[in-house]
């Protein structure tokens, strides 16, 4: 995890002694408890990535409520990091375990962005509990014989499958939506 930071910032071009530097102050133990900072919104800002902000913003704060910690890596096109589609891969550090979350931004030329969405968890617990638990007024279709996928008529554009992984559930949310735009505030 620390490494992640470290290549975040040697990527900003910075020179070794500038990271040596903040990596010894990520290395170090904190002085006073911290508030959960959103890994991927301080690296966008950091590397100058610009397209499609408020879709990373937006996407990456509902990703990481409820967690403790959480990280980030990057890739995005460096010759042009202020027009690049953007994937990242953001650790959710939970209370009780962890998750994956991975962003992909796209900007389209009529200034709006493509964006999809996936958050990756399991569940100690069979997918029928998970279901009954969490997909109350959720429809479900059979995609294959050990994974059901949901979907809730108030929002098109999300899913949740759930893949069979005896005693357990593999849970993947998912969210795409072509020509997004930032909601008005």
């Amino acid at each position: 995890m620390y490494c992640l930071r470290t290549w975040v910032f040697l990527a900003l071009g910075s020179g070794l002694s500038s990271a040596f530097t903040w990596a010894q102050g990520v290395l170090a133990p904190p002085t006073q408890p911290q508030q959960n900072q959103n890994a991927l919104s301080i690296a966008a800002n950091n590397l100058g990535l610009v397209a499609c902000k408020s879709a990373l913003e937006r996407l990456s704060t509902l990703g990481i409520n409820g967690t403790r910690n959480n990280d980030v890596l990057i890739d995005w096109d460096r010759r042009r990091a202020a027009t690049s589609p953007i994937f990242a891969m953001i650790g959710l550090e939970y209370p009780n375990g962890g998750a994956a979350m991975s962003i992909t931004t796209f900007p389209e030329a009529n200034g709006t962005c493509s964006v999809a969405a996936e958050r990756v968890s399991s569940a100690p617990i069979p997918c029928e509990v998970v279901a009954s638990q969490e997909l109350g007024g959720y429809r479900g279709q059979r995609l294959l014989a050990n994974m059901m996928v949901y979907t809730d008529g108030r929002d098109p554009n999300s899913t949740v499958s759930l893949i069979d992984t005896p005693p357990g559930c593999l849970v993947i949310r998912r969210y795409v939506e072509f020509n997004w735009k930032p909601r008005a505030k």
